[in-house]
């Protein structure tokens, strides 16, 4: 048997490359029984019949999944949000933070239409989210500005595109690769936010690396224990070391390591409220599904 990676599904098929051919594959019945689902992102083993086409026999380990979109297999994420048209929204980017590197994906923040920016509160956020140990790009697509320093990223990674509706993210990838024509869309003014014009997942080559233009991001849910989200950020997992109490949620309990942190300025106010505000609304759906 071969081994490749489905890259694309579509309509019951699952287009699989080896060595930079693809093959058209379908996937055997005994996924449906198992119920059992090939995702793209998923290393495969397949056969190539008289026909050249192919059948999925096995599905390799998988390092991490997502839902919807449905895909596997991630290293990084760009998270892109605009910093206007639409607002940039620490409290969204804050949640995809969350529910990013809960899932053991490495998050990176871009910036988008940096050129549309008037004053310095752009550097502010920039300044706090470097601090608490992220990679920051600030970009401009219709500009060409940052452009090279996000091709740096992909190299080796398979690394989804995703963040709030109408930010650029299909722009961003035609400015990065004119080939790939992405389909765009402008913001609807009414709306103050796009319309989602991608269609389905599929991974595409570039800079040495796969990307995946992804639609469904905007719905994530908060899908996790209070004690998961307690160490979700890079920051707030560090500084848990430092807590009284093993599994410390950071809220009402005392000798805390990250409301140290809070009140010594090290952590951001802001987002350490967006952080309690996200804790409630996990403890809500817990109590919700288990009563």
């Amino acid at each position: 048997m071969k081994t490749g990676r489905i890259i694309k599904a579509l309509a019951g098929f699952y287009y699989v490359e080896s060595s930079n051919v693809k093959v058209q594959c379908r996937a055997r019945g005994k996924f449906r029984k198992e119920e059992i689902k090939p995702l793209v992102g998923d290393e495969v083993e397949y056969t190539i019949e008289d026909n050249n086409d192919g059948y999925i026999m096995n599905i390799l380990p998988r390092k991490n999944v997502l839902v919807r979109p449905p895909i596997c297999n991630i290293g990084q994420a760009l998270l892109v949000f605009s910093w206007k048209e639409p607002d940039f929204s620490t409290m969204l980017l804050d949640k995809f933070l969350l529910i990013i590197e809960n899932l053991s994906i490495e998050p990176i923040i871009c910036i988008s239409k940096i050129d549309l920016a008037v004053d310095d509160d752009m550097k502010k956020y920039v300044d706090e989210y470097k601090m608490a140990g992220y990679q920051v790009l600030e970009i401009s697509s219709s500009k060409q500005q940052g452009l090279e320093n996000v091709k740096n990223i992909f190299k080796d990674n398979i690394t989804v595109i995703t963040g709030q509706s109408g930010v650029g993210k299909s722009s961003l990838l035609n400015a990065l690769d004119t080939g790939l024509n992405i389909e765009t869309q402008t913001i609807s003014k009414a709306l103050g936010r796009g319309k989602h014009t991608t269609r389905h997942v599929e991974l595409l080559p570039l800079y040495g690396g796969y990307v995946a233009d992804t639609p469904g991001f905007s719905s994530l849910e908060l899908l996790m224990e209070p004690t998961e989200a307690a160490v979700a950020y890079r920051d707030f997992k560090k500084l848990s070391k430092n807590c009284k109490f093993r599994g410390c949620l950071h809220d009402s309990e005392p000798n805390c390591g990250v409301k140290e942190a809070v009140e010594q300025g090290e952590i951001s106010k802001e987002r350490y409220h967006h952080y309690l505000y996200y804790l409630e609304e996990i403890k809500e759906k817990r109590e919700h599904l288990y009563g």
